[in-house]
């Protein structure tokens, strides 16, 4: 009964006149309900509950890595607001894409998934660990046990690229060799790695994760990767099979490995205890100061390098709230960055609220008239633009400012009440990987293209730039 009251109320709002977003920063009301409107929207274009789709899958022209974010989204927008009307959906598409290999392989996606596909549906069963979301059933997939099966997975991967003496370690863009980006090793897949194994070891509280954290950022601060003054490159080229020079370094900066591997970081400075003394938190520090700086206008947020020209692909329009998500997780990890990141986000809520104004064609958005958000958020209004990412991120810019310093709840370990089951050797393959396998851990015991982006150097504006396809 209560579901077919919600859907008649959708249905009422959508016959009514347009409307927008009514959102007042500091209303939990307010911002609820703006979020339910947004929400409401984006879960629209979701298409993999339908009888004859495949669950967890967008259409066409979104990939499968983008549904897994989206997914992340949703386990946080279900703890930040209590409305549990998507976590059936949610679970269904979580668990369809964890098996039958339970480590986000599956098999429609076994010639064309790259790291960081994988490590996308990995942070967002992160996220239901951390968040207590329900358990599936227990002959299902657990949220903790698919983590560290793909932990396993990218450790075996990373020990393979050591021994080919492949830069001295990173993780490969790609999986197999076969598809174009193999020789490429970009910063989202070894921040997916790095930011997995911090949470990781702060949820089990095992020294194996941290380490392997500390020797992935190592490997990019090393490489070139990670500047010392916090800017985060996006990725290199392996040439000669082995060698990474920095010639083939791609400088290009985008807010999602800014935020990957601020929050992983952030996770290390919570593990010890927050100090500010330490080395994680100094990197804490020199990252949250890149970010803001660059990615930052008039405390908006804005995908700088191809918003203002307006290139952004449909990949890069949804990266605004991956690192909304990060800015806010940062905060709860090391609380005295509060007062810093709140009014950031605070701000670009704001400015993304009155971006949700769009009445576009039905076939380009199937929400609420009036309510369809725009892309750039600095322009008072909406742009025209919508999609996946562009209500992803406005939902992410509204939400994330329900954290705050007292009620919301601080992600869960598995000493502090955590319930997800894990399995830290999930995911090996029979032949173990030296040194992969890990003691054992009591917890509260579209055929879509993966990332199909590829590596090109091309002149824009005398820069180059790294195209997502």
């Amino acid at each position: 009964m209560r579901g077919f009251v919600w859907i008649a109320g959708a249905v009422s709002l959508l016959a009514q006149s347009t409307v927008a977003i009514d959102l007042t920063i500091g209303d939990d009301a307010s911002v609820k309900s703006a979020t339910s409107t947004i929400a409401f929207g984006l879960m629209k274009y979701y298409t993999g509950n339908r009888t004859g789709d495949v669950p967890g899958n967008l259409p066409d022209p979104y990939f499968w890595w983008e549904a897994g974010a989206m997914f992340g989204t949703m386990i946080d927008y279900w703890l930040l607001t209590g409305d549990d009307t998507y976590n059936e959906v949610t679970s269904q598409a979580m668990l369809h894409q964890a098996a039958p290999t339970r480590n986000f392989e599956p098999e429609n996606q076994t010639r064309t998934e790259g790291n960081d596909d994988q490590g996308f549906w990995a942070m967002a069963a992160m996220s239901a660990a951390e968040n207590n979301f329900p358990n599936p059933p227990a002959d299902q997939p657990q949220w903790l046990a698919l983590v560290q099966a793909v932990f396993n997975r990218y450790v075996q991967r990373y020990q393979e690229v050591e021994a080919e003496g492949s830069c001295g370690g990173g993780l490969r863009w790609q999986i197999s060799a076969f598809n174009n980006g193999f020789n490429y090793k970009n910063s989202i897949s070894n921040g997916c790695f790095f930011n997995i194994a911090a949470r990781l070891a702060r949820f089990t509280g095992n020294q194996t994760y941290a380490d392997w954290a500390t020797k992935v950022y190592a490997w990019e601060e090393g490489i070139g990767l990670i500047k010392p003054d916090g800017r985060v490159f996006d990725g290199v080229t392996v040439t000669d099979n082995t060698n990474c020079k920095e010639a083939d370094i791609d400088q290009i900066q985008w807010s999602y490995n800014q935020g990957i591997f601020l929050h992983g970081a952030a996770v290390m400075t919570n593990i010890s205890n927050g100090s500010t003394t330490t080395a994680w938190r100094g990197r804490v520090d020199n990252l949250l100061s890149a970010t803001t700086n660059l990615f930052y206008n008039n405390s908006i947020l804005v995908e700088q390098f191809c918003e203002p020209r307006g290139f952004c692909d449909i990949d890069q329009q949804s990266f605004k709230g991956y690192l909304t998500r990060w800015m806010a997780g940062t905060m709860q990890m090391v609380p005295d960055l509060f007062k810093t990141i709140s009014p950031l986000l605070q701000a670009s809520a704001t400015a993304a609220a009155q971006a949700c104004t769009g009445t576009p064609d039905p076939s380009e958005f199937r929400g609420i008239p009036g309510t369809a958000c725009g892309f750039k958020w600095t322009e008072g209004g909406f742009d025209g633009l919508v999609g996946v990412g562009e209500q992803m991120n406005a939902l992410s810019a509204i939400m994330y400012t329900l954290v705050d310093q007292v009620s919301t709840p601080v992600p869960v370990t598995a000493s502090t009440g955590g319930t997800s089951v894990g399995d830290p050797n999930a995911g090996l393959d029979n032949a173990k990987a030296p040194g992969s396998e890990l003691p054992p851990i009591k917890t509260g015991d579209r055929v879509a293209a993966g990332f199909l982006t590829t590596a090109i150097l091309f002149s824009i504006m005398g820069g180059s730039a790294f195209v997502m396809i």
